[in-house]
């Protein structure tokens, strides 16, 4: 590799590494696996990303295919920021605002930009980027639209798909587009383009208007669903036309994205928190139907269960000790309005009150920051889990992310229990479960054969319950190569053709990520799992879930 890494230094204007440490640093990220690349670039511009990409598709073309990755902060769970080949590391250089109308509340942005970063910038305007994961703080707004993240406010808002309106990307053979909902008329301009652009349209126009009955067996009863490709937003019937949601959740596998225009919202900082206490799971369950009903959404809409709260004491006895006491509720609901018309935000919140009554043995309400950051320590306190390293093991990101539709969502936390007695786990369950989008990392140690073993259990017993349920494998997260050995299970054979020939439409060498979404088996997975699996990329944060 020493041989290409020196042509592509002196062609590149940002660095090239090849060192044994920089390989390593970027071998893992924030899943359970470890890839080490054979290069590391560092681009300046994305004339580096593009020169890159049309030198691995000339050797792709002799017969030596070297793949691509494109990595943000490595805050990636699924193993999608790993890659054997070239690493393009986003951060060090690609990471500005590029424009901001302050009076539409558009920005313009490099991938390579700290989501953190960008949302105080926004603040400073009076606007937000509502679907921040919560890695917000070390993780890159290029990873989040990869991933098609969401986070706490999306019960309300929506994913990123929803604000990103446009990107510049490169594909794979180094030619750059621009994308955009393009009417019918320009999509016959489209069409007849003599390059690599048009070919695409040309091959993705003709997939879809030849499998639109497997395309209607795609949608799922769920808020949100980033299993496989999304078909399904590209054609509209009115003939208009538009890659962006496509490539928006593709995880680096179609092009790499160097340049997004976001949409953004008012943002209101006179929000009302509220905290509710539930006995049984069924009443919590119906609280949470009536609310998801309501005419005005929370802007948050969130759960832990009573697991955490005793996992959480057994860990860090005095975190919670003077917020919440024992006996410990089965569940806890986060519910915040943020209308920035004050009148109608009390009117949501007594409605809200209402309904809670009905169900919940304990209400707190809160106006005052200081007092709803009391709140939301206890929804955080998940981060004591996340963080915890014993005897017994570390929480492992192998079956967080999944999503149910709402009226199962009893169901579902009843089958994970059960999932989890069967293999003597101990549950803990949280998330986001006014979406049906609910997160449990079982703690494991990961070194020992007979805990390998049972994660690999657990994860095919857990998907399974997911699908049997009508949820989707990846709500919150995406596939990567984590759960690229279940996209099949939950759409069948036939959807899962079109995503392969998707996929060699774009990327007909198999460059860009290969083995992220696609094409990897669970027997794959077992052979790049690490045995000494950590959070050391993110400690300067606190790891939040």
């Amino acid at each position: 590799m020493s041989k290409i890494a020196h042509y592509l230094q002196e062609h590149l204007v940002g660095e090239v590494m090849s060192s044994t440490d920089a390989r390593r640093y970027f071998a893992t990220d924030a899943s359970i696996m470890a890839l080490p690349p054979a290069l590391v670039v560092y681009p300046r511009n994305e004339n580096d990303v593009r020169k890159t990409a049309r030198f691995t598709w000339q050797l792709a073309e002799r017969g030596r295919v070297i793949p691509i990755t494109a990595r943000g902060a490595g805050s990636d769970q699924t193993g999608a920021s790993l890659g054997t080949g070239i690493m393009l590391v986003f951060p060090a250089h690609l990471n500005r605002v590029l424009e901001l109308d302050t009076k539409s509340g558009n920005v313009v942005i490099e991938a390579g930009i700290n989501y953190g970063k960008l949302q105080q910038t926004l603040q400073t305007h009076g606007r937000f980027l509502p679907p921040y994961p919560a890695s917000l703080e070390y993780s890159t707004v290029g990873g989040a639209i990869a991933n098609n993240a969401s986070g706490e406010k999306s019960v309300k808002y929506g994913d990123t798909r929803n604000y990103v309106q446009s990107v510049r990307a490169v594909l794979a053979n180094g030619e750059v587009i621009e994308t955009g909902r393009v009417s019918k008329r320009e999509l016959g301009k489209k069409l007849g383009l003599a390059t690599f652009e048009g070919e695409l349209y040309r091959a993705i126009d003709t997939l879809l208007e030849e499998n639109r009955e497997v395309l209607e067996t795609m949608p799922r009863n769920v808020t949100k669903n980033n299993a496989g490709y999304n078909l399904l937003d590209i054609k509209r019937r009115d003939g208009s036309f538009d890659l962006t949601p496509l490539l928006v959740g593709s995880q680096g596998t179609l092009a790499i994205i160097t340049e997004a225009t976001l949409t953004t919202e008012p943002l209101n900082p006179q929000t009302t928190l509220m905290m509710a206490f539930f006995d049984d799971l069924t009443s919590a369950e119906q609280a949470v139907v009536e609310l998801r009903a309501q005419h005005d959404q929370p802007s948050v809409l969130e759960m832990i269960d009573g697991n955490v709260l005793e996992q959480v004491a057994e860990l860090n006895p005095n975190l919670l000790k003077s917020i919440i006491q024992l006996p410990y509720p089965a569940m806890v609901l986060f519910i915040e309005f943020d209308n920035l018309n004050d009148r109608q935000q009390k009117k949501d919140v007594r409605k809200t009150a209402k309904i809670l009554e009905k169900y919940a043995t304990t209400l707190q309400t809160e106006t005052e920051p200081e007092q709803q950051m009391a709140i939301m320590k206890v929804r955080q306190a998940t981060a004591t889990l996340l963080t915890r390293s014993d005897q017994a093991g570390r929480a492992l990101p192998i079956v967080d992310g999944a999503i149910v539709p709402i009226e199962r969502l009893n169901e579902y936390l009843q089958g994970t229990y059960a999932l989890c007695e069967k293999l003597g786990i101990k549950p803990a369950l949280w998330g986001r479960i006014g979406e049906g989008n609910l997160q449990f990392q079982p703690v494991l140690n990961i070194a020992q054969v007979g805990d390998r073993q049972k994660a690999f259990r657990l994860m095919d017993d857990y998907y399974a319950l997911v699908i049997s349920l009508g949820g989707s494998i990846s709500g919150e997260r995406n596939d990567g190569r984590l759960r690229a050995p279940y996209v099949e299970r939950q759409y069948g054979s036939d959807v899962y053709a079109l995503f392969n020939r998707l996929k060699q439409i774009f990327d007909p060498y198999n460059i860009l990520n290969p083995g992220v979404k696609l094409g990897t088996t669970q027997e794959d997975v077992k052979a790049l799992v690490r045995s000494d699996f950590n959070l050391g990329h993110i400690y300067n944060h606190l790891p939040r879930s």
